[in-house]
């Protein structure tokens, strides 16, 4: 493969340069969160390895954000992995991860945290954050909704896994786990960015986007599943390929999905340029991430 001719040279590292900047600013702020919430992030998974990957994602997928704008994209992905996190492994009854989920669900409309309740202190962090943007109110049951899918995907999940400790042929069907993907938690991430940088004003637009974004987020499953596979039969977590589907197959699915994707985020490029591109960049970085490696650390990684 030749190489670019010099100056175009220059200007790709130096945007890649400025990129990582953010990024490593980004790690800061994410490293000063776990350090304010401990317990939430056990060491490995969430190691400096994990937070800098985390960082670096977010400002790949959105190279024109400065690290305040990237601020609240990254504190939201940082807590999604806390939630999915405390949801398989400390919540070890239905009843108790059904009380988490009512419990952010009450936060995220407004109600105080109680104070030994890190999970939901670091959520309200995050909601009072955006209530101070002008769009917030309008666009509010929007976020509060997109989380509702998140955690209803998180406990469809749990209940899943345990249907399945108990009699190990109560699997549900691909499909049925596919359509499960926003437990993966990058839509709700995406509309909170969103409201924080102002991207978007109109319920209808957002209502939109997220109609995209949860198309590109089975991509991600996906994609997630076949690098994660093997950490996944570890722990314990269901994967679509305990379903009866190959890896052949689900790179198949991949191919199909990012297709409908691309139609789906050409009929944004006029109203949405910017978070079209945005999902696009997603789609692309996080396929080309999972190809070669897993945001989640252990202690293999070391």
């Amino acid at each position: 493969m030749s190489s670019p001719p010099l100056a175009t040279a220059f200007e790709l590292a130096a945007e890649a340069g400025r990129i990582c900047s953010v990024a490593t600013k980004g790690q800061r702020d994410l490293q000063a969160r776990v350090a304010a919430y401990p317990s939430l992030f056990p060491d490995p998974p969430v190691d400096a390895t994990m937070l800098s990957a985390l960082a670096l994602s977010t400002a790949f997928i959105a190279p024109w954000c400065s690290a305040a704008e990237l601020r609240t994209a990254n504190r939201a992905s940082l807590w999604v992995t806390a939630e999915d996190w405390y949801i398989d492994s400390v919540a070890t009854t239905a009843e108790t991860a059904t009380a988490t989920v009512t419990t952010c669900l009450s936060i995220a409309a407004g109600d105080a945290p109680a104070a030994d309740d890190p999970l939901g202190r670091f959520l309200a962090d995050i909601r009072d954050d955006l209530a101070a943007m002008p769009a917030f109110g309008r666009l509010a049951h929007l976020w509060r909704e997109e989380l509702h899918r998140m955690l209803d995907a998180e406990l469809r999940e749990w209940q899943w896994r345990a249907a399945r400790d108990a009699d190990p042929t109560d699997l549900p069907g691909p499909a049925e786990y596919l359509d499960n993907a926003p437990g993966y938690g990058a839509t709700w991430v995406n509309v909170s960015h969103w409201i924080a940088t102002g991207a978007v004003d109109s319920e209808q637009r957002l209502a939109e986007l997220i109609t995209a974004s949860l198309a590109v987020e089975k991509v991600l499953r996906l994609v997630n599943d076949l690098a994660s596979y093997g950490r996944d039969v570890k722990a314990g977590d269901l994967n679509i390929l305990m379903l009866g589907v190959d890896q052949d197959d689900v790179r198949r699915q991949v191919g199909d999905q990012i297709r409908r994707c691309r139609t789906l985020l050409d009929s944004l490029a006029d109203s949405c340029p910017r978070e079209a591109v945005y999902l696009r960049r997603e789609l692309g970085f996080t396929t080309s991430f999972y190809g070669g490696g897993d945001f989640w650390g252990s202690g293999d990684d070391r």
